[in-house]
């Protein structure tokens, strides 16, 4: 049923409550004091708080309002005696679900109170759950064959917690299988919480993924929980997880060994129920020949890989796939919808999309932005730079994504054949200058992690 949590500093009556719940069918722990509750609160996850409202120390009101601070997810039921019904009216009033009366009238109204509380925590995770599906974007597949067995195999893992491995080009929609991973597990009413491990740097991934404790580091003013601790009972997907470094892979792997983990700074050892799910585009086996990726990490996190195909090896998948990208894209930038025209559906399926599902998402919103009528046309569609190779008798596509659409010497270019670190020097340059420096942005159109984008930045003195 639920995660419930007894707060009371007379035994009698909190393990009196904790039995009748037992026999529910919730998961009950109990504290004596306002202050045990705290640190129950911020080791592991609940549902549902009953409280006693008058306790020495830390009192329910003092609990209520650091919960609803901290903690706004858990439902606060409050205990009071006869007298201190006006207080327990202003706990609603700070957002506890409901009250009751010391002494208690019976167990049924009891058990009742807490169900309907657990209920309402369930719902509002259903709704998230449902919001986050919609925000996630496109679905995994429109029914191109190349899928059927990716999806079975994710269908398969998703009712257990193995560790996943996404494995794909940048842009292929493994965060969208990761969510979908997440959705159909018995894990989906907890939440669903992403780090991209190439978008920050070193120590800000340390503090983003386990919290920090005051004054742990400069600029540390008060304790922060991390990414994990917010996910627990729900899924973590650890996006880019080849960008991580060596010191961050190795405390990575301790935490996976032994699902638990400590702030930056010290503190109590935390317990990490969470559901693990990594993705790469990069090629792992050959990081670790090179001594950049851990194989204990490694295995740890190929419990169960799975590879998403390209969108050229799903072409099945790129007209309606387009179609909903187009109509996300109209709907954000609040213009009337856009119909495509067949001289654009055809230039959509021969374009060889080394961007995958990003490019083409990001080819029909810049479409939408220039488009005048109610159609878009191929004329809208060839925009230079995006990496389109329309048709084999075309000309080269531009130099930002020539290193993913043309080798040296291929017919169709001009000139002798030109070192290949040229033309990914050319490449990167050109994309740098496409998206007026953003690094981000840019290593995501080249397939590649920021990390990696760095590194090249500085080997072809490409800096600012």
């Amino acid at each position: 049923m639920a995660r419930v949590l007894v707060v009371d500093d007379e035994p009698g009556i909190r393990e009196f409550v904790a039995e009748a719940l037992l026999d529910d069918d919730h998961e009950v722990a109990q504290a004596a004091s306002g202050e045990a509750a705290w640190a129950l609160l911020e080791r592991e996850g609940f549902d549902v708080v009953l409280s006693d409202l008058r306790m020495p120390g830390m009192d329910g009101m003092a609990l209520l309002r650091r919960l609803r601070e901290r903690q706004p997810d858990v439902e606060v039921v409050i205990l009071t005696a006869h007298g201190d019904v006006d207080t327990a009216v202003e706990a609603m009033r700070l957002g506890a679900f409901d009250y009751l009366q010391k002494p208690l009238g019976s167990l049924g109204e009891l058990r009742l109170l807490i169900r309907r509380a657990a209920e309402r925590r369930s719902l509002r995770n259903f709704q998230e759950a449902h919001q986050s599906a919609v925000e996630a974007g496109p679905e995994l597949t429109f029914g191109a064959p190349a899928m059927t067995p990716v999806v079975a195999a994710l269908r398969k893992v998703a009712v257990t917690d193995a560790t996943v491995l996404l494995i794909g080009e940048s842009g292929t929609g493994k965060e969208i299988a990761a969510r979908a991973v997440h959705g159909w597990s018995r894990r989906r009413g907890g939440p669903f919480v992403a780090v991209n491990c190439a978008a920050l740097a070193e120590q800000l991934l340390e503090s983003e993924l386990f919290g920090h404790e005051k004054g742990a580091f400069t600029g540390a003013v008060a304790r922060r929980r991390g990414r994990i601790e917010v996910a627990q009972g729900g899924t973590f997907f650890l996006d880019e997880v080849g960008e991580l470094a060596l010191p961050l892979q190795a405390k990575l792997l301790r935490l996976l060994q032994e699902r638990t983990f400590e702030r930056i700074g010290g503190g109590p050892t935390l317990r990490a129920d969470v559901r693990w799910i990594a993705a790469t585009n990069r090629d792992l086996p050959a990081m670790i020949a090179d001594g950049r990726f851990r194989e204990d990490l490694f295995h740890r996190l190929a419990v169960f890989p799975v590879v998403l195909p390209p969108l050229r090896e799903r072409r099945e998948d790129i007209e309606p796939l387009a179609e909903r990208l187009l109509a996300q894209a109209c709907a954000n930038l609040g213009r009337k919808p856009l119909r495509l025209d067949p001289s654009a559906r055809a230039l959509l399926r021969r374009a060889r999309w080394s961007g995958n599902v990003r490019e083409l998402a990001n080819t029909l919103e810049r479409a939408a932005i220039l488009a005048d009528g109610e159609v878009l046309h191929d004329s809208e569609l060839a925009i230079p730079g995006l990496g389109l190779a329309p048709a084999p008798a075309a000309p080269p596509a531009p130099a930002v994504s020539a290193a993913h659409t043309a080798p040296a010497g291929e017919p169709g270019l001009e000139g002798p054949p030109r070192p290949l670190q040229d033309l990914e020097r050319d490449a990167i340059e050109a994309a740098l200058r496409h998206f007026e420096g953003n690094r981000i942005r840019t290593a995501e159109a080249l397939g590649i992690g920021v990390r990696t984008l760095y590194d090249k930045i500085k080997r072809y003195n490409l800096g600012e």
